[in-house]
């Protein structure tokens, strides 16, 4: 273990040695920063210094004192008060830049326990398997301000001197979140035994500061009773530092109403107004920023044909007034069996158009996507076929699925252009008030591509706009239904959108022409079937 401490040292020691000679500021200034609360990563990488320092778990504060120690004579170890023994954490990270977290009011964590071993252990725990990551963190608004802070108390403390001059604050340092992603990644990539890249699964790392973000929201002036100062016409400060202040840690994040209240507020005000509202350099915080560790996989769809066999089966689940309509639905059949073979936080189901709780859906099927949300593995080919399995040897013959396969995400594209476009076949046992001469089944046959124009159907009035559309009846054929008297089977093919049953019966005269008005007699749907959709999409 003692060799081990002291390779790592050596290790550190020799990325400082590295960053002295790479054009390093003066030592007093790194020195002054490290009195001042600044941690070890925040002012390596404030100053342009060696990146590798910040991937370095062994380089501490006292791994820097010491460094100083021997390098500037001016700074001697007995009567140096920078590294207090006080409980303060970094000035202006808040503790992000730690290698190991601190132990959390009710987070049972071993003391000292490094961020990636939290990481994999939240990881290991939700069951996720994992192959690549991508790495998201969120910051408190507050170190965007603290760095500011600090860029600003140093143009006062050494702005005249010739180092600061020449070399100033190099105009890209390295963030905070770039920072800890090079201190964190290599540890993750080896102990999840996973590559870091732009992966569906990501982690998410949110810090926050509450106490620290609350006092620098009662500094700022508050947006009603503000008004900008014209510092350009006082002499004042038009340096480009109020840009620096709207860095990448804003990254157009999910932020509170108080966080963007900030970041708009330090991206708009001036350097001279900002010294004169916030404390520099920053002031050292007795406990660092809080840490919610997430995990979450972008959706996965599972795509198919779906058959629905009953007349009593709705498509989504269907209540009215607490009461169920139909013995079951297609969406909760083939969740609930996807569900019970995937592991997800919840399904949600999309079709191809839908049909009435009443109408059979044959042939070769409606296509179908369900989409996984925070699967905690991807689907094998063999588990999609269990899947398929389970429902269509059900023994509740409501639905059957064709054709079920793992598609990427531009299915859904594909499937929404498909729906405004396609085509659908149906077959229609009808019944007219009179009986149909050849000469009716004729004229109905020969009949293509005729359009009907056709109100919002009275049936669905009550949640659809009163519209009216134009819509195309591809081609018919009916048949005399062997002994029947007036019963007659219609097949159809029609643009997507078409009110059947309203084509059928005229709905009042709200869909012209119907069937109705071309016989010139009454005509009513007794039942109704999908045979077909005509959609390039998983045959």
């Amino acid at each position: 273990m003692a060799d081990t401490n002291a390779s790592a040292e050596a290790e550190a020691r020799s990325i400082l040695e590295r960053a002295a000679e790479s054009s390093f500021p003066p030592l007093h200034a790194v020195h002054h920063l490290l009195s001042v609360g600044a941690c070890v990563r925040c002012i390596l990488r404030l100053l342009g210094a060696y990146s590798s320092a910040c991937s370095c778990a062994s380089l501490t504060s006292s791994v820097l004192h010491s460094f100083l120690e021997e390098h500037d004579g001016s700074i001697k170890g007995g009567s140096c008060s920078c590294l207090s023994a006080d409980d303060s954490y970094c000035s202006v990270c808040l503790g992000v830049l730690l290698p190991a977290w601190h132990r959390d009011e009710g987070l049972e964590v071993p003391h000292n326990e490094s961020i990636s071993s939290m990481i994999s252990r939240v990881v290991q725990k939700e069951g996720y398997q994992v192959g690549e990551f991508s790495l998201e963190i969120s910051l408190p608004p507050v170190i965007a301000a603290n760095e500011c802070a600090v860029r600003l108390y140093m143009k006062q403390k050494f702005g005249n001197e010739n180092w600061f001059k020449d070399k100033m604050f190099p105009q890209q340092t390295m963030s905070v979140k770039e920072a800890l992603r090079l201190l964190i990644v290599p540890l993750l990539e080896k102990q999840m035994n996973a590559k870091y890249g732009n992966s569906s699964f990501r982690i998410r790392l949110t810090y926050t500061h509450g106490d620290a973000s609350q006092k620098l929201h009662s500094l700022l002036p508050n947006e009603n009773n503000r008004k900008r100062k014209a510092d350009s016409r006082n002499g004042g400060d038009t340096s480009n530092e109020a840009h620096k202040r709207n860095s990448a840690d804003a990254n157009n994040k999910q932020i509170s109403e108080s966080d963007s209240f900030i970041y708009k507020t330090l991206e708009s005000i001036q350097d001279r107004e900002f010294c004169n509202l916030i404390q520099l350099p920053p002031e050292k915080v007795s406990k660092p920023c809080h840490l919610v560790i997430s995990c979450l996989r972008s959706p996965i769809y599972i795509g198919g044909r779906y058959l629905k066999l009953s007349r009593n089966v709705s498509q989504s689940c269907w209540i009215i007034d607490d009461e169920r309509m139909g013995e079951a639905s297609v969406e909760e059949i083939i969740g609930g069996n996807v569900r019970a073979i995937c592991r997800v936080d919840r399904c949600k189901f999309h079709a191809a158009g839908r049909e009435d709780i009443d109408v059979r859906m044959l042939g070769s099927g409606r296509p179908f996507l369900v989409e996984l949300l925070n699967v905690r593995s991807i689907p094998s080919e063999i588990e999609v076929q269990q899947i398929e399995d389970r429902i269509n040897n059900s023994e509740m013959k409501y639905v059957r699925v064709r054709n079920l396969k793992l598609v990427g995400n531009e299915i859904w594209t594909m499937m929404r252009e498909g729906e405004a476009e396609k085509q659908k076949q149906y077959a229609a046992l009808i019944w007219t008030s009179r009986e149909l001469v050849e000469n009716d089944l004729h004229n109905i046959s020969v009949t293509k591509e005729m359009e009907i124009v056709q109100k919002t159907s009275i049936r669905v009035l009550h949640r659809r706009s009163p519209l009216e559309r134009k819509r195309i009846i591809h081609w018919m054929e009916i048949e005399k239904v062997a002994g029947g008297s007036n019963y007659y089977l219609l097949q159809l093919c029609t643009q997507a959108g078409t009110y059947i049953k309203e084509f059928v019966h005229g709905d009042l005269g709200r869909t012209h022409p119907s069937i109705g008005t071309i016989l010139g007699c009454r005509a009513e749907i007794l039942q109704l079937d999908v045979t077909d959709v005509k959609m390039d999409f998983l045959q």
